[in-house]
């Protein structure tokens, strides 16, 4: 087997395991263990936090997702494989059915957009690095965290965009 063809064959293998693990996630399993290494990070961006292991992951992410969040449908996008690692981007579309930093259940559908980077090794997954849109969510919810200073009002042409002083726009 050339270097190319065991790489090619290690990222279908990354991305079978990745596979496997978001079923099992849309079918709303409680046994991670089989899709996480048992020395499982995942790294969220702020407003997410970092989850040490997959009991930090479950009683810090999971459990408190799915109590916000029902009737969720995974929709991803686009997934990809390099070797060991693998990427997605997508969205979780679902209900605010719980409390959600610090609203109340709304009834509301939601988009909950996401990206998702994981290392697979030993055939289960043990780094994780992740983006997850809160403040898509929040706005969705009524909340703008950017108190109508997010950069979106440039694209509107409602904001003039700043500039350094030395460039031309």
């Amino acid at each position: 087997m050339t270097e190319a063809e065991a790489r090619a064959a290690r990222s279908a293998a990354t991305l079978a395991v990745i596979r496997r693990m978001e079923a099992a996630l849309a079918a709303g399993s409680n046994d991670m263990a089989t899709h996480f290494h048992e020395d499982f990070r995942w790294r969220g961006n702020f407003g997410c936090g970092v989850k040490e292991g997959l009991a930090a992951f479950r009683r810090n992410w999971q459990l408190p997702l799915r109590a916000a969040f029902t009737d969720r449908r995974y929709l991803t996008e686009h997934m990809f494989a390099d070797g060991a690692w693998a990427a997605a981007f997508g969205a979780i579309e679902a209900t605010h059915s719980g409390p959600f930093m610090g609203i109340a259940p709304t009834g509301r559908r939601v988009r909950i957009p996401y990206m998702d980077i994981w290392r697979v090794e030993d055939g289960r997954i043990r780094d994780n690095p992740v983006f997850v849109d809160f403040a898509a969510v929040l706005h969705q919810l009524g909340r703008d965290v950017f108190a109508g200073e997010g950069w979106e009002a440039f694209d509107r042409g409602t904001r003039i965009p700043p500039a350094p002083a030395t460039e031309e726009p």
